[in-house]
């Protein structure tokens, strides 16, 4: 947890002495002091205990993924364990925990989850504190199946948006065997491309990579920099697929009207 720490705080302005250390100062979350505080963290000298106690729950293995990853997170929030960034370290604890126990190369997005009701989730903390473990576990356990849902949804949808370039681009009459077509194969792992990353990627050269990418815009299927305000004429730099950011909801990049 305090790799995970340093890898999370390094270039914030956290103080050195704070990345990747547990916490020697006694904390609160809320209020401008202890006695108006939402929570007030553990006193500090009991945090490497509370840490000893949690990382042991976590490596047991008799119990089931969830709610294992529900009480650890819990017990993490609660302990506040570090200076500052224990809620990104918290949500590392969730996909490490899920990743490890349910064999997955990608987790269900919790956290996202949790930000669609983040009310309910300061609730579920708090019925946690207050003894009522399997309210908490319940609340989690729901925001597990619904990031699980939510994720398969943005596989189909990611899936549909790459038959809908593809069909574009072969309304262009490009060559199956143009490096066009090879760009597309890239997407959405790498969802902001330049020549050079194409290049690399692809292992062609810089004239192909160029070309390649004209074909990409004039098809419909990215949209460059060149075409923001204030960039006409000069060359394009970046390239992104807005029908894949609008999946995100992002739209940095805007067509050519």
């Amino acid at each position: 947890m305090c790799r995970w720490h340093t890898i999370c705080m390094t270039g914030s302005p956290l103080p050195g002495r704070y990345v990747g250390a547990l916490r020697t100062e006694q904390g609160w979350i809320g209020g401008t002091d202890p006695t108006n505080a939402a929570l007030v963290t553990p006193p500090p000298d009991a945090v490497p205990a509370l840490v000893g106690v949690l990382v042991a729950y976590v490596n047991r293995d008799d119990l089931d993924p969830v709610i294992r990853a529900a009480v650890a997170h819990a017990q993490f929030e609660i302990a506040h364990p570090f200076g500052d960034g224990n809620g990104r370290v918290g949500r590392v604890l969730v996909s490490g925990i899920l990743a490890r126990r349910m064999s997955l190369l990608v987790p269900p997005p919790v956290s996202v989850a949790i930000a669609a009701d983040f009310g309910g989730y300061l609730s579920g903390l708090t019925r946690f504190r207050l003894a009522d473990a399997p309210g908490w576990v319940r609340w989690f356990s729901d925001a597990v199946a619904r990031g699980g849902r939510d994720q398969r949804s943005l596989v189909d949808a990611v899936g549909s948006v790459k038959a809908m370039l593809r069909a574009r681009l072969e309304g262009q009459g490009n060559r199956s065997d143009a490096a066009a077509w090879r760009v597309l194969d890239l997407l959405p792992r790498l969802l902001v491309l330049t020549t050079g990353i194409v290049e690399h990627e692809l292992g062609i050269s810089n004239k192909a990579a160029n070309a390649a990418m004209h074909q990409l815009v004039d098809a419909g299927v990215l949209s460059s920099d060149e075409q923001l305000p204030g960039r006409r004429g000069r060359p394009a730099r970046r390239y992104v697929c807005p029908d894949l950011l609008a999946l995100a909801g992002s739209t940095p990049v805007h067509r050519r009207a």
